[in-house]
């Protein structure tokens, strides 16, 4: 019996392993991967294929490599593998070993070696823009280069000698003979490796040739076993040639990987072009790869965004085969459905007026208790100060207002949050006719929690406060998104950077209560009644600096 629950139906990529399953794949020879490569910081796209990957190795309790397909010396750096590394880390997964394409830089040439001996590649002497212009088009058959047909013995001496660093870059190149009329146009003789005499992060100066991703990638599956290589959209049409290079090596009875893929992720007011995120660090439209309006991963760890809530969007996302457009509401939407349920409940005022309660007797202290978060059974509580002068919010506060502003007014009441109920009596302004101080009364049996008859009056309005002899200074860092329209980058001939929000943050200075001083950096916070925060890594001393995750709401509802 269900008890009327649904089960939860298989994706695309499930129903092809248990395809395989079925037809005699052993369970135990079931492996994934996450093949990241090390020329930048991960983004929001990328977490769905480390949560596809790693997620299906929770599914099936099989391991998942963390691979870095390092076949590219000129972009490459411990940085991004150091950075990648923590992210995946961060997002809750595991990996089973840790592995680099530049592992398999000895069995990749020796692979070459045999494939030339086999007449299937071959040392071509032209440069990339004369290769490129002789595979035409998928309509048109491509021109034979002149050197595919050189003899072998020429191709293994050129080849070893390129390996040496006897040539320079662009003057060779290894190429696989496949088929030059292939409408497929990776099949059109591939380049297999080119010549880089660039120091490597793992190997340094070792290697003066480099092999292609195609060549690396699947091969490098094939060495690890993985069962199901899984990338993608815009591989698809890589899928015959990785099968090609699979078939030149496989040796019955390995597993032969399975490349399978899936719709990349777009989100709304995003881009994830690691050319075009570079673009906005190198010309300071903001202030590196972890800035919180970034679609970084680091970027929205900063911003206060939550492992949970992540890996929540991806699975409301799902596994397609077709791409679409998700909307940046949806990342939020899951994020607020986290944080609150974790982040602890505090209170800041971001544009302060102070509230002097006359007849509380001056020099007077109280610590209130009050909830950590009434979402979780045992968050527990903790005392807040109170005392005669307090900071509210400049907007819960009119002279005069209609019976829909529940909020304070002259001669209305509010309740102070795990307080007292007051009644503003009047307002003193500066020369500019600008409020600079309220002046209420207290009612001191209506305490909270106290049990009297007062403490249990209904008043309609309920206002957070920061007593003002005990708020700390607080900078707040308030940020929008970073460009104005939903897609940046789909106008091919438009620079995205035109599109960048120039309102996209902004700082306010506010107060807040002491026990702010001693939260962790990144730690959830949600300031009442004014959003979600999280502490910042500038904060130093008694400089405290806020980002604001997400507002407290929104009327957006997922399907």
């Amino acid at each position: 019996m269900n008890n009327g629950r649904r089960k939860k139906s298989l994706n695309f990529i499930e129903q092809i392993i248990e395809d395989d399953l079925a037809n005699g794949l052993n369970r135990d020879q079931i492996r994934f991967r996450f093949p990241p490569e090390p020329n930048g910081y991960l983004h929001v796209g990328h977490t769905k294929a480390i949560c596809i990957n790693f997620g299906l190795g929770e599914k099936y309790n099989a391991p998942v490599n963390l691979r870095f397909d390092d076949t590219n010396p000129e972009k490459e750096e411990q940085e991004f593998v150091d950075s990648i590394k923590q992210d995946v880390e961060w997002l809750g997964f595991k990996w089973d070993k840790e592995l680099y394409a530049s592992d398999y830089f000895q069995q990749l040439y020796d692979w070459a070696v045999r494939l030339i001996k086999e007449g299937k590649a071959y040392v071509d002497e032209q440069p990339s823009e004369i290769i490129t212009e002789q595979r035409k088009n998928p309509a048109e058959p491509g021109v034979e280069s002149p050197f595919r047909n050189r003899l072998v013995e020429e191709s293994l001496d050129l080849f070893e000698r390129m390996k040496n660093g006897e040539f320079e870059e662009g003057t060779m190149s290894l190429r696989a003979k496949i088929d030059m009329i292939s409408p497929n146009m990776n099949m059109r003789d591939p380049v297999m490796y080119r010549i880089l005499k660039r120091p490597h992060h793992r190997t340094g100066t070792d290697w003066k040739i480099y092999p292609m991703y195609d060549w690396a990638h699947g091969e490098s599956d094939y060495l690890e076993q993985v069962s199901h290589s899984l990338c993608s959209l815009e591989f698809e049409n890589h899928r015959p040639l990785y099968n090609w290079y699979l078939d030149q090596v496989y040796e019955e009875p390995q597993v032969a990987p399975k490349q399978r893929e899936f719709a990349r992720m777009n989100v709304t007011y995003m881009i994830t072009s690691k050319r075009k995120l570079q673009r906005l660090v190198a010309e300071k439209v903001v202030t590196g790869w972890d800035d919180p309006r970034m679609p970084t991963i680091s970027g929205m760890r900063r911003k206060g965004y939550t492992p949970t809530s992540i890996r929540n969007f991806i699975d409301k996302v799902g596994v397609a085969k077709r791409e679409n457009l998700i909307e940046i509401q949806l990342l939020d939407f899951c994020v607020r459905e986290d944080l609150n349920k974790v982040a602890k409940r505090v209170m800041a005022v971001v544009d302060p007026v102070k509230l002097v309660i006359e007849n509380y007797p001056e020099g007077q202290e109280e610590w209130l208790e009050t909830e950590n978060n009434p979402e979780q059974e045992n968050a527990g509580t903790r005392e807040v100060p109170f005392s005669r002068e307090l900071y509210i919010e400049r907007e819960d506060f009119k002279e005069e207002a209609n019976n829909k502003f529940f909020r304070l007014k002259l001669g209305g009441e509010v309740r102070l949050k795990s307080a007292y109920i007051i009644k503003a009596e009047r307002v003193e302004k500066d020369e500019n006719g600008e409020i600079t101080t309220i002046y209420a009364t207290y009612d001191e049996k209506s305490k909270s929690g106290s049990g009297t008859e007062e403490s249990l009056r209904k008043v309609k309005g309920t206002l957070h406060w920061v007593s003002a002899n005990h708020a700390i200074p607080v900078e707040i860092r308030i940020y929008d998104q970073l460009f104005t329209v939903e897609q940046p980058d789909a106008e091919k001939d438009v620079d995205f950077l035109n599109f960048v929000n120039p309102d996209s943050v902004s700082t306010i200075q506010g107060f807040a209560e002491p026990s702010l001083k001693d939260v962790a950096v990144g730690e959830p916070l949600q300031f009442q009644r004014i959003g979600y925060f999280t502490k910042d890594q500038d904060s130093n001393g008694d400089h405290l600096v806020f980002n604001r995750t997400v507002t407290l709401k929104d009327s957006y509802k997922p399907e």
